[in-house]
C-alpha cells in the first residue's frame, strides 16, 4: 500500500507484517471510496502480528491513526462528534506493541521502571490489578541511567502523553 505522498511506510529488522498492513490499508482505502463500509472501531480492533523485515510500528500506527479520523470525518454524523472512545483492548495492545530506542551513552530512563509501569497499566487495564488513570501517567517519574542501557527519553515521554490522551478516552 502507498501512503498519501506515494511511499510505503520503512521497513525495520521487527515491526508489523507487511501483508496484513497493506490489506488494512486496502479495505480503509476502498471504505473510502465507496466500498464495504468499515468503522473507526473496526481499524482500532485490527492487530499486526510483529514479524522480521516489517513495517515500522510507529509509522504504521500514526498512519493507520490519521485513517481512522478520515473514516470519521466520513462517517455518519452521529459517529462523527466528541472524540472516539478508546477500546481496553485495543490500548493493551498498543501497549504491549510499544518499542523506545535504546540509549547507551546518554541519559535515558531505566527500561526496568518504564517496563514495570507499563505493565502495571496493562494490569490494571485487565481488572488484574487498579486501574492507572491520566493523572497517574502524567506523574510517573523515573530513574535515569547514564551510562547503560536506557529508553530514549523524549520518546517515552510522547508515548506516555499519548497513553494519558488515550485513558482519558477510555
Amino acid at each position: 500500500m502507498r501512503g498519501k505522498k506515494g511511499t510505503r511506510p520503512p521497513i525495520v529488522l521487527r515491526g508489523y507484517d507487511r501483508a496484513q498492513v497493506d490489506a488494512l490499508l486496502e479495505e480503509i482505502r476502498g471504505a473510502l471510496n465507496g466500498g464495504p463500509p468499515l468503522t473507526a472501531d473496526d481499524v482500532r480492533a485490527r492487530r499486526f502480528d510483529i514479524v522480521l523485515r516489517g513495517y515500522d510500528p510507529r509509522t504504521v500506527d500514526e498512519l493507520v491513526s490519521e485513517c481512522i479520523r478520515e473514516l470519521q470525518a466520513a462517517g455518519p454524523i452521529r459517529e462523527r462528534a466528541g472524540r472516539p472512545r478508546v477500546h481496553p483492548g485495543w490500548l493493551v495492545s498498543w501497549i504491549e506493541n510499544a518499542r523506545f530506542p535504546a540509549v547507551r551513552m546518554r541519559m535515558g530512563y531505566d527500561v526496568r521502571d518504564v517496563d514495570a509501569f507499563l505493565e502495571r497499566v496493562i494490569a490494571g487495564l485487565r481488572g488484574a490489578a487498579p486501574p492507572v488513570t491520566p493523572a497517574d501517567v502524567r506523574a510517573c517519574i523515573f530513574r535515569t541511567i547514564r551510562l547503560g542501557p536506557g529508553y530514549d527519553v523524549q520518546e517515552v515521554d510522547d508515548f506516555l502523553a499519548r497513553l494519558a490522551d488515550a485513558l482519558e478516552r477510555r
